[in-house]
């Protein structure tokens, strides 16, 4: 179905900002509007008119340490008044890099989650009652360099309540409701980078835990379509004026997966991709594959659903590739002086 709508989004900002002694800071006013108009199903029109205050400083302690903080204070049209502060510290002994930071932030609601955008709004019953998405994040990250040796490791967390979900209602009718309960998010992400000569290495690990609500209102779950594991392991040799070649392995872990006839947990794969490129003076030449081992999850099981969700989807989630092998060249040609 063709959806006739139309969505505006006004801002404008006046701010004004300073420093002295180790300290800056900044202070300002917002006004924004945004809006949503359909012909097809007015029944989701809104306008959310937000007038907001903000004011960040940093202040510099000593060489190696620096604090931030902010807070914006937001006077919703719809959800009322709303204050996000955020604090952050940067800490730097040496050849070590900590940073941490503590925030709260809120989201208004609207009818444009993931699962709406794809599939429309024809089934999706009319918004009522919604409350404000609120959000508490935390984060710490350990850095090293030392000559040719770059790592970190960086823990993170996230609380979201009343997150927005979509919850069916009946073979042809789905609707958006508040998760009863929190939306709890923790991880971990490892970066090592190491140089040798004219050669990078980059590897890197992300561990993922987030559990939500049951739409259905039992128990929690794992939040679809976020892989527990991801790594990827990348080597480019590059060399000014001469080109560069690298390679690069990425590897996704299973996912669990919502409202799929085929399975409830996705296979893990790998992706294998490689770049080049040679500069002959003005011209280069470069080639790109991507994909490599031709992963698509077509492989495994129909895109197509048995029949329509309650949502209006004809087809499952994404959660690997669909696209499979892809390779592409070309030139490129640099003018002037350089």
């Amino acid at each position: 179905m063709i959806e006739n709508d139309r969505h505006n989004t006004v801002l404008t900002e006046a701010s004004l900002g300073g420093g002295t002694s180790g300290t800056t800071w900044l202070a300002g006013a917002a006004y924004q509007v945004d809006s949503y108009c359909s012909r097809t199903f007015p029944a989701f029109d809104y306008t959310y008119r937000v007038p907001a205050l903000f004011v960040q400083a940093e202040q510099k302690l000593s060489a190696n340490l620096t604090l931030a903080g902010s807070a914006r204070l937001d006077d919703h049209s719809e959800y009322g008044t709303r204050i996000s502060p955020r604090v952050s510290a940067l800490f730097r002994p040496g050849p070590f890099t900590v940073r941490a930071s503590l925030g709260r932030g809120f989201y208004a609601p609207t009818p444009f989650i993931e699962e709406v955008e794809a599939a429309g709004l024809s089934r999706i019953a009319p918004l009522r009652g919604l409350r404000a998405e609120t959000a508490d994040t935390a984060s710490i990250d350990f850095g090293y360099t030392r000559g040719a040796i770059e790592a970190s490791l960086t823990l993170f967390g996230s609380n979201i309540d009343h997150a927005v979900q979509l919850r069916d209602v009946s073979a042809t009718r789905a609707e958006l409701v508040n998760a009863d309960g929190v939306t709890r998010t923790r991880g971990a992400e490892l970066l090592l980078r190491y140089r040798l000569n004219a050669i990078t290495f980059t590897g890197s690990y992300v561990r993922t835990d987030a559990r939500e609500p049951n739409p259905d209102g039992i128990g929690r779950r794992l939040v679809p379509l976020t892989p527990r594991n991801t790594a990827g392991l990348t080597a480019v040799w590059e060399k000014h004026d001469r080109g560069r070649i690298g390679l690069e392995a990425y590897y996704t872990g299973r996912q669990s997966l919502e409202d799929n006839p085929y399975r409830s947990r996705s296979r893990s794969y790998v992706e294998l991709g490689a770049m080049g490129e040679l500069k002959l003076g003005k011209v280069s030449l470069f080639l790109n594959a991507e994909n490599l081992l031709d992963v698509r999850q077509t492989r495994y099981d129909p895109p197509l659903l048995p029949r329509r969700a309650p949502d209006g989807a004809w087809t499952v989630d994404a959660w690997g590739p669909l696209d499979g092998r892809t390779i592409n060249g070309g030139v490129r040609f640099r003018f002037g002086a350089d």
